[in-house]
């Protein structure tokens, strides 16, 4: 069924309403067309699962079906629909190690200038990925505390296996260094998942393999361990070990709970399992192995990049996860800039309002992806431990809280009843649509933002936007599954002189490249980043960089002629539905757009919320209020 056949309610509504009047810099547009490829982006279709593949065995009500790894773990193909930047498990994890400028670009710390001035490897890389569960693992612990312990629960067909651990950053352009190695530990296949009866949850129940006590030795930072097995299959288990005790000038955020929510081991995720979306968990659990970057979840695809670009740098930092976030969100005063990164879209209410009043107190926020604080989550515990299991129904009507518990409720996002609250309140900018891959155009290179890059008036960066994409301003002419639109790049300050910055779309990170050859965009990409850095490292970036709405101004009809080598405008075809009542990929249908100036959460100063009408108050719907949010969930009437 074509996307413009459906009836779903227009996704103009559920816009934020600011707590306080702003003003938002509107600093790149979109203005190539981009191209959506069947519906999906520039995914060739893997082989097709085998029948019953990652189904399992059909139980009756109540009771739990124990599924053999052998047989139903085989990783999805990525003819399921995972989307790119979150690759299913069907290639190889690859990333770069991103080395920034010479600078100064934000507060350094001793400490990481001595730690990547250590030898490195490349041998933190697979030369021999497992690609049917030869050995595959997880750990007890999303992070752990500096001199903490971790278990590693590990399955693999071999007789025996060792695990290797490397803190991942720069080290002279190695990205990695060996920290500890295990000796031989005996290797067993661990039995097969469970699978809950009503919420689809998969699950595993395996005995820990190897006990991990870190030390003094292992400094706070991003860690992957390698499983490798004596039959020389290798995979990976990811770890972040945090310093609750530091005030470091950035806090990078792994987005782990997205990794999760797309994590198809087993054959489910949060929006997909046998018979399309309604076959989806409403609950993924943490204790499974990631079937996406071999094991290491999103790490390599969209984070990695940002980690060694900061340690290349020497930047005073500190680590966490969001799951740290959602137990301490008060960790996050500590620091000057909150940095999340590629696709941070599942948040919980403690997360989200650990972040809105981390920005009402002075810390600076970079989002340097799209997609952010789209849905909302709640989490429960597991056999191993607490906040483990993550739930999202992404239905209202279908999750038992709703009625008792509005504010634990999960709807289909965070814009939609019972508790409203989209993104844009904190964001700046608005998730918008997907797939689509465009160019970015440059509108003000005046700005702060772009010193040093040398960009122009309209200089096209080659294929920055994209697959997901944000927005400010709906005022054509991407398209993106049939419908006109734009993508923006965003920064606005805060009352409290908090400055946040939204690079709108999230191939952000993964064009990061200092090195690459022109007219490859990575080294602007990369320039405007450290500049992002150096002025949000060193407080309330708003008090000396204070924004300057432009969004009036922003030019309307950029769709001209492309240069060479950029795609052409075109029209995509219809996207097709591939998952049943689910509308779109992701269940984040692309609708039409009234012509309105979208609030990104944010007023013009000079119109105070619900204050009369005037231009910069268009961002209400023309009148001063918010335009009506709607009724029912996207993508699922």
């Amino acid at each position: 069924m074509s996307l413009l056949n459906l009836r779903t309610p227009p996704d103009d509504g559920g816009r934020g309403l600011p707590p306080w009047s702003t003003v938002v810099l509107v600093v790149g547009l979109v203005a190539a067309f981009g191209v959506a490829v069947g519906g999906w982006l520039l995914v060739a279709p893997g082989p097709k699962p085998r029948p019953g593949s990652g189904s399992g065995s059909r139980t009756k009500a109540g009771a739990t079906a124990t599924v053999s790894p052998s047989l139903a773990q085989a990783p999805p193909s990525a003819s399921l629909g995972a989307d790119e930047e979150n690759a299913n498990g069907t290639n190889s994890a690859t990333s770069t190690v991103v080395a920034g400028a010479p600078g100064p670009y934000g507060p350094t710390a001793a400490w990481v200038v001595a730690e990547n001035a250590k030898p490195g490897t490349p041998n933190w890389a697979l030369s021999n990925r497992a690609h049917q569960h030869q050995i595959e693992g997880y750990a007890d612990r999303v992070s752990i505390e500096v001199s903490g312990t971790v278990h590693l629960l590990v399955s693999t067909t071999a007789p025996s296996f060792k695990v290797e651990a490397y803190r991942m950053g720069y080290y002279g352009g190695a990205g990695g260094r060996l920290v500890w190695t295990s000796p031989d530990e005996p290797g067993s296949v661990q039995p097969g998942f469970t699978l809950s009866p009503g919420t689809n949850m998969v699950e595993t129940a395996w005995t820990p393999s190897v006990t991990v006590k870190t030390d003094a030795t292992w400094p706070p930072g991003q860690y992957l361990f390698k499983l490798v097995a004596s039959s020389g299959f290798q995979s990976y288990v990811p770890l972040t070990i945090r310093d609750d005790a530091s005030h470091a000038a950035y806090l990078i955020d792994s987005d782990v709970t997205t990794w999760q929510a797309y994590n198809l081991y087993g054959g489910r995720d949060l929006y997909q399992g046998p018979g399309g979306f309604s076959g989806r968990s409403r609950i993924v659990s943490f204790d499974r192995p990631y079937a996406l970057g071999d094991g290491s979840g999103d790490f390599l695809g969209n984070e990695f990049h940002v980690v060694s670009l900061v340690e290349s740098l020497g930047l005073d930092v500190a680590y966490s996860t969001n799951v740290d976030i959602h137990q301490h969100p008060e960790q996050v005063l500590n620091h000057k800039a909150f940095i999340s990164l590629g696709h941070d879209e599942y948040y919980s209410l403690a997360m989200r309002n650990g972040l809105q009043t981390a920005r009402d107190r002075g810390v600076n926020l970079m989002f340097l992806g799209a997609n952010a604080i789209y849905r909302h989550i709640r989490f429960e515990p597991s056999p191993l431990g607490p906040d483990r299991h993550q739930v999202d129904y992404k239905d209202a009507k279908e999750d038992p809280l709703n009625g008792k518990d509005n504010a634990g409720t999960t709807p289909a996002a965070w814009r939609y009843p019972p508790n409203s609250s989209p993104e844009s309140v904190i964001i700046g900018n608005y998730y918008q649509c997907n797939p689509v891959v465009a160019d970015m155009v440059v509108t003000q290179p005046s700005s702060w933002i772009f010193a040093g890059t040398g960009v122009t008036a309209g200089q096209h960066l080659s294929g920055v936007v994209g697959t997901e994409y944000d927005h400010y301003d709906p005022k054509a002419p991407l398209v993106c599954q049939g419908h006109a639109d734009y993508a923006d790049m965003t920064y606005y300050s805060a009352p409290s002189g908090a400055g946040v910055f939204a690079s709108g779309t999230l191939l952000w990170i993964p064009k990061l490249d200092p090195n690459c050859a022109m007219p490859c965009p990575g080294r602007v990409v990369t320039r405007v980043t450290e500049n992002l850095l150096a002025a949000f490292g060193g407080g309330p970036a708003g008090t000396t960089h204070p924004s300057t709405a432009n969004w009036q101004s922003s030019p309307t009809g950029l769709a001209a002629p492309s240069p060479t080598g950029s795609p052409a405008p075109a029209k995509a075809a219809p996207a097709q539905n591939p998952r049943g009542s689910l509308g779109a990929p992701q269940g984040k249908p692309c609708q039409p757009r009234r012509t309105l100036r979208t609030s990104g959460g944010n007023a013009n100063a000079a119109a105070p919320p619900l204050g009369p009408a005037s231009r910069v108050s268009a961002a209400f719907g023309g009148d001063g209020r918010p335009p009506p949010r709607p009724t029912q969930p996207e993508g699922l009437r």
